[in-house]
C-alpha cells in the first residue's frame, strides 16, 4: 500500500518563541516542520533540501519594520526555486509590503498575530497546490520532451547527396519544439528539391500544423511536380484543416546539377539567398502568397540558372530577426556578408558559421526558431 509523504514544512522567524507557537501548530495539523531563525539558514536549507511550503516572516533583526530583508530573502528563494510555494508573515499589517511580496512571488499572506485556524487553512491549500502545480509541470516537461523527440525524428536523418550537389540543414528550436520545417527529396542522380517552412506562432499548437504541413509537402512532391503545383497542393489542403488566424511561409526549391538551374515556388517566405562564386547576391523572390488563406490562390514558378561555386542558403526568421541584447536585429545585410564570407566552404562549415554569427549577435539567447538550408553547386 502506497503511503503519501507528509508534507514538509520550513518556518523562518527571528523570533523563538513564534517559531516554537508555529511547530506545534503545523506539527498537530500533520505538518512536517523544520524551524530556521536566520537569512542565510532559510538559504541553506531551501538548497539542502526540497520542502513543500516556505512559511517566512519578512522582518528579520536587521530591519525590523519595511519588510526589505524578507523581500530581498523571497527574490532570493524564488531565483532558486521559482516552484516553492513561499506564504510570508508580518506584525505591522502593511498592505503594501504584503502587496510587493505577493508581486515577488509570494503565493499568500498572514498577519500577526495570526488566528490558527486560518493560518493551517492557508499553509494546507497552498502546499496542495504546490504539489498539483509540480505534478502537472513534470508531465508537461515529459510530454515536451516526447514532442520534441518526435518533431525531431520527423525532419531527415540526413541529407541526399546528387552530382554536383551538397546538402547541410540546421534546425533550432527556440523551445525544444517550434514551427519550423525543412526537408529534401531526391528525384534522380543530377535533381534533388528542398524546401523550408515557417508556421506562424510557437510552441506546440506551431508544431502541430508543421507536422500536418509536412506530410502534404512529403505528399505532393513528386519528381514530375513543378513547385507551383507542390505550392497550391499544400495551400488547398491546409487551407481545409487550419485554425483562424494561422499561416504558413513556404518555399521549395528543385535544384537540377544537369540543367544547371533552380526552379522554386516561394510562398511568402523569406527569399533565399543565391550567392554567386564570385560574391554577388541574388535572390529567390517571392511568387504568391502565405499558404492557408486563400485555397484558390494560384501559384507561380520562379528560375534561376546556377553556377560551380554558387550556394543557396534557404533560412526562417529567427535568423535575420534574431535579437541583440540592444534589440537590434541580426538583419538580411549582416547574414549576406557572413555567406559571402564563407561561400567557399562546405555546406555544413557555412550553415554553423551562420548560426555562429547568430548565436554571437544574441548573445547565446534566441528568441525564436532558426532553421538553415544550404546547397552547395559543383
Amino acid at each position: 500500500m502506497l503511503t503519501t509523504p507528509t508534507p514538509r514544512v520550513l518556518v523562518a522567524d527571528d523570533q523563538a518563541d513564534i517559531l516554537q507557537a508555529l511547530r506545534l501548530l503545523l506539527n498537530d495539523a500533520g505538518f512536517e516542520t523544520e524551524l530556521v531563525s536566520s537569512v542565510g539558514g532559510v538559504l541553506d536549507r531551501v538548497v539542502e533540501r526540497p520542502y513543500d511550503l516556505l512559511l517566512m516572516d519578512l522582518n528579520y533583526t536587521r530591519d525590523t519594520t519595511s519588510g526589505r530583508e524578507g523581500l530581498e530573502l523571497l527574490d532570493r528563494v524564488r531565483s532558486h526555486d521559482g516552484t516553492l510555494p513561499v506564504v510570508v508573515m508580518t506584525g505591522w499589517g502593511s498592505i503594501d509590503t504584503a502587496v510587493e511580496a505577493m508581486r515577488r512571488g509570494a503565493r499568500s499572506f498572514v498577519q500577526k498575530p495570526w488566528d490558527d485556524l486560518t493560518l493551517v487553512e492557508v499553509v494546507r491549500r497552498e502546499v496542495e497546490e504546490g504539489l498539483a502545480s509540480r505534478r502537472r509541470d513534470a508531465r508537461l516537461a515529459r510530454e515536451h520532451d516526447e514532442a520534441r523527440l518526435i518533431q525531431r525524428a520527423l525532419l531527415p536523418s540526413a541529407m541526399p547527396d546528387v552530382k554536383g550537389c551538397s546538402l547541410a540543414a540546421l534546425w533550432t528550436p527556440a523551445s525544444g519544439i517550434g514551427g519550423d520545417c525543412y526537408d529534401a527529396f531526391r528525384f534522380s542522380e543530377t535533381r534533388v528539391a528542398v524546401s523550408i517552412a515557417d508556421v506562424v506562432g510557437k510552441g506546440l499548437p506551431a508544431a502541430l500544423l508543421m507536422s500536418n504541413l509536412q506530410a502534404a509537402v512529403r505528399a505532393f512532391s513528386t519528381a514530375a511536380a513543378e513547385p507551383h503545383d507542390v505550392c497550391a497542393s499544400v495551400n488547398r489542403l491546409l487551407c481545409r484543416n487550419i485554425a483562424s488566424g494561422k499561416f504558413v511561409t513556404f518555399c521549395y526549391a528543385v535544384i537540377d546539377t544537369d540543367a544547371m538551374t533552380i526552379a522554386y515556388a516561394n510562398a511568402g517566405h523569406f527569399p533565399p539567398i543565391l550567392m554567386r562564386a564570385d560574391g554577388r547576391a541574388e535572390q529567390l523572390a517571392t511568387t504568391g502568397l502565405v499558404l492557408g488563406v486563400t485555397a484558390d490562390w494560384t501559384y507561380t514558378s520562379g528560375a534561376i540558372e546556377i553556377g560551380r561555386g554558387d550556394r543557396l542558403v534557404c533560412y526562417t526568421d529567427g535568423i535575420t530577426e534574431a535579437l541583440a541584447p540592444d534589440n537590434g536585429e541580426f538583419g538580411e545585410d549582416r547574414l549576406v556578408d557572413t555567406i559571402r564570407a564563407w561561400r567557399a566552404e562546405a555546406p555544413d562549415r557555412l550553415a554553423r558559421a551562420v548560426s555562429d554569427a547568430v548565436g554571437a549577435w544574441t548573445g547565446g539567447s534566441p528568441q525564436d526558431d532558426a532553421t538553415l538550408i544550404v546547397a552547395a553547386i559543383g
